[in-house]
């Protein structure tokens, strides 16, 4: 059985923590796309972690797999795996063999392009983490980049690296005019990332990601796939060019980890839905609250409350009202078989919820969303009101179960569930595991 886990929005969902409450049915858990630009935390027992690369599923003893459609940096891995270790686990996390390696290089390029976008147009800056994704993708794309597998063989990863750094080093020189450093030394490189794959290999971390997980499959055991960021960011089917570097979607987890599509698509597909809206960087965001102070204080409390700042970069997060143009998109785009909504308790005690139903674009009604960009930022929402409900002990509701949700509260999950047509699968009412109305588990459809 598979289950993978998609973000249905703009990222930060909270998908690490149904991947950490089904993760215990699985087997082997798999990231198979971005780097350590998209954050984690998992709560377990009151104990919150920070996870930035290690996929979730680490924190309860599952094996962790980053497949080929990664992007690796070693010295977030490394560092993760150790603090995760001061704190008595022992993450089991391979690496496949085919998945590329972010370099210093990379790094260096990621924050010189987007100072140069800012100095020539605001409107070209992305809003990137600055932490040499695309730049990594960029040269997978290109066929120069550095994979795992070469950092096994020293005299293989001197030959990659003897042909791609004088090209970034006449990239900052040449083109921006700066001066290049440490990250283009050639023989410093070598050095480090040899000691990187000298640890790969003693702690028999480097896969043919493919074939372990076939091998996994045919011994029976259950394996969840693990989106990062979320659909309005997928490189094809998000607001470009305001989008991450790769596949966040469904079909992402067949490239980015080697199992073919009929394996993603026999299992379960479940969509994270956040109750409400939020975004880091820029782009459209029709349902963002904006438009008065009102509207200001009402996201300011929201953000605060919902801890709405990034797990990476703790970059103050928009907020908006929540997207069903946007919910209807990623449904349809990967397939959903069901959802699961965080975030639930963070709306009660407003005086007013919203949802954007559907957008209005030059007098016509559309359920779903443009194709372009620029289409979709003169979108205007058309809002659907919503009776508040109010705060109540969360925790016991999640003891309790679905009937202990407000009445107001469940009206809001059937209208998501009747406009998606899938049934919800869990809710979210706080950051705690043990937080989670738990509806039905998608490894036992």
């Amino acid at each position: 059985m598979t289950v993978t886990i998609v973000g249905s929005q703009l990222g930060d969902e909270g998908k690490g923590a149904l991947v950490d409450l089904w993760g215990g049915d699985a087997d082997v858990v798999v990231r198979y796309q971005g780097g350590d630009n998209a954050g984690h935390t998992v709560v377990e027992d009151g104990e919150e972690y920070k996870l930035s690369l290690v996929p979730s599923g680490a924190v309860r003893d599952k094996v962790g797999v980053l497949g080929n459609g990664c992007v690796i940096n070693p010295r977030t891995l490394f560092s993760e795996i150790d603090a995760l270790r001061e704190r008595g686990l022992e993450p089991d996390v391979r690496l496949a063999k085919r998945a590329h390696v972010i370099m210093p290089y990379h790094r260096r390029l990621d924050n010189i392009e987007e100072e140069a976008k800012a100095d020539s147009d605001e409107d070209l800056v992305v809003g990137t983490t600055g932490r040499g994704i695309g730049p990594t993708y960029e040269d997978k794309a290109g066929r120069r980049g550095i994979r795992v597998g070469d950092l096994l063989d020293p005299e293989i990863l001197r030959k990659r690296l003897e042909y791609v750094v004088p090209q970034k080093k006449a990239l900052i020189e040449d083109v921006y005019g700066l001066e290049a450093g440490e990250e283009c030394d050639i023989d410093a490189l070598v050095e480090e990332f040899t000691e990187f794959g000298r640890r790969l290999r003693e702690d028999d971390m480097a896969i043919n990601c493919g074939d372990f997980l076939a091998e996994r499959r045919e011994a029976g055991e259950n394996v969840m796939f693990e989106g990062a960021q979320g659909t309005l960011i997928d490189i094809d089917h998000g607001s470009y060019p305001y989008v991450t570097s790769s596949n966040p979607t469904a079909g992402g987890a067949a490239t980015g980890s080697g199992v073919g599509p009929t394996v993603v698509g026999q299992g379960e597909v479940v969509g994270i839905v956040k109750a409400y809206l939020s975004r880091v960087g820029e782009g459209p965001m029709p349902t963002e609250l904006k438009n008065d102070e009102r509207d200001e204080e009402l996201a300011d409390f929201i953000r605060e409350k919902g801890g709405e700042f990034g797990t990476v970069t703790g970059r103050p997060r928009r907020i908006g009202w929540l997207d069903m143009p946007m919910l209807r998109h990623a449904a349809r785009v990967s397939g959903f078989t069901g959802i699961a909504v965080n975030h639930l308790d963070v709306l009660a005690g407003l005086d007013e919820i919203k949802v954007g139903h559907a957008y209005e674009l030059e007098g016509d009604e559309r359920l779903t969303m443009p194709a372009t960009t620029e289409r979709w930022d003169e979108c205007e929402p058309i809002l659907k009101e919503f009776d508040t409900w109010p705060e109540v002990d969360w925790t016991e509701v999640a003891e309790e179960g679905y009937d202990a949700i407000p009445d107001a509260a469940q009206d809001y999950l059937e209208y998501l569930s009747d406009e998606l047509d899938v049934p919800v699968y869990a809710v979210g009412v706080g950051p705690d595991r043990a937080q989670t109305v738990h509806l039905a588990n998608p490894f036992d459809q």
